[in-house]
């Protein structure tokens, strides 16, 4: 197969979808490799390095989406890039398919398989394919360092000569993959951590981590079988919502990162709750891309409410493009290496194959897409 990596244009996209280090594995496999000039050049991954490493380096997208029959991306393609797909080529990347309808429409005209890498099943096979933890565990880490950078005191105790400075108090809201990454990183910098989460089976790993867990009565079934948390009643989003505002007062820190796979984000900061945080404080809300779970937040921006500081950050994993990358693209390849196994074609039975094909044959073939977009299930 001849595997293309166009450039990502998409502003302030800094990833890559394969890195230098990955392209003799591919090779190894019986595949051939295109990357375009400069694709991994804000990751700091050179021409040179592709070349050296026995990829194709094509000067434009359009002589590279002309000559490969497999691409991989970061972000999902504009239409102006779809456009450019080989007809009945395949796609491997994030696709964002439950609001992607138009770039949906264009891969069926052309008839491209198209592989979500966020629609990989959540179980223990799929690990080594997962994105979204991957990538959840660089914004995790780097969303403890934004705050850091933004307020106005020092994470950890320190004894001086000039008189104690006490810990920063961070509270982590949601203990999935980002949310105990930024509690490791918050701990490493010396801050005193909380944390909550509905789910009572992360009580343990938020305690193994040196944080305390925020104690409230909590459902049973919070996550769903494929380890996404679920959506919750309003009763006890609200009672969740005055466990997390008794805290308030003391806190300094707000990491929000509680996602609902394919819906908004779930509000567990009010507006008056952010007023009784201390001035100064700062909110980084993970969530803001899926609405925010901070009422106040906007993507993208940064609001200041009663003296707090609210972050909506947007695609922050791209701020970290080295490690994030080289993170990304072995999921890609360990997916590649799953779809492909010496040499051999797809079983589009396999759980992992048929969890992230979203397109193939001219149609739409992922249910929950299907019914999302309007146009049913399948008989």
């Amino acid at each position: 197969m001849k595997i293309g990596v166009p450039k990502e244009i998409i502003d302030g996209e800094a990833r890559v979808a394969l890195t230098p280090s990955l392209v003799a594995p591919l090779i190894n496999d019986g595949h051939s490799v295109i990357v375009q000039h400069d694709a991994g050049i804000l990751a700091s991954f050179s021409n040179d390095q592709y070349s050296a490493a026995g990829a194709k380096v094509v000067a434009t997208a359009s002589d590279l989406f002309a000559a490969a029959n497999i691409i991989l991306k970061v972000q999902p393609p504009t239409k102006l890039e779809a456009d450019q797909f080989s007809k009945e080529s395949t796609y491997v990347g994030f696709l964002a398919p439950l609001t992607n309808a138009d770039l949906l429409r264009v891969f069926v005209e052309r008839r491209v398989t198209g592989f979500s890498m966020e629609f990989i099943p959540r179980i223990t096979r799929a690990q080594s394919m997962d994105v979204l933890s991957s990538m959840s565990t660089v914004t995790g880490y780097k969303s403890v360092l934004l705050a850091a950078d933004r307020i106005g005191k020092m994470f950890p105790l320190l004894m001086t000569a000039a008189g104690t400075v006490p810990p920063a108090t961070v509270l982590i809201l949601g203990a999935g993959v980002a949310g105990l990454q930024a509690i490791a990183t918050a701990k490493r910098l010396g801050a005193k951590v909380e944390a909550f989460d509905p789910r009572p089976a992360v009580r343990e790993q938020v305690k193994s981590l040196g944080a305390m867990f925020i104690e409230m009565e909590l459902p049973e079934d919070a996550e769903t079988e494929g380890g996404y948390a679920k959506e919750l009643s309003p009763e006890f989003i609200k009672k969740e919502m005055e466990a997390i505002a008794s805290r308030l007062p003391k806190v300094d820190v707000v990491i929000c990162t509680a996602q609902v796979f394919g819906k908004r984000a779930p509000i567990l900061l009010t507006a008056d709750m952010v007023k009784l945080m201390r001035h100064g404080s700062v909110i980084v809300d993970l969530a803001a891309e899926q609405g925010g779970n901070c009422e106040l937040t906007k993507a993208g921006v940064t609001v200041e409410h009663a003296g707090v500081s609210i972050i909506g950050t947007v695609n922050l994993a791209a701020t970290v493009p080295v490690d994030a990358s080289q993170m990304y693209a072995r999921n890609v390849i360990n997916f590649l290496r799953h779809l492909y196994p010496k040499g051999a074609s797809p079983d589009f039975n396999d759980e992992i194959i048929k969890g992230a094909c979203i397109t193939r044959n001219g149609e739409i073939t992922n249910e929950l897409v299907r019914i999302a977009l309007g146009q049913g299930g399948r008989k």
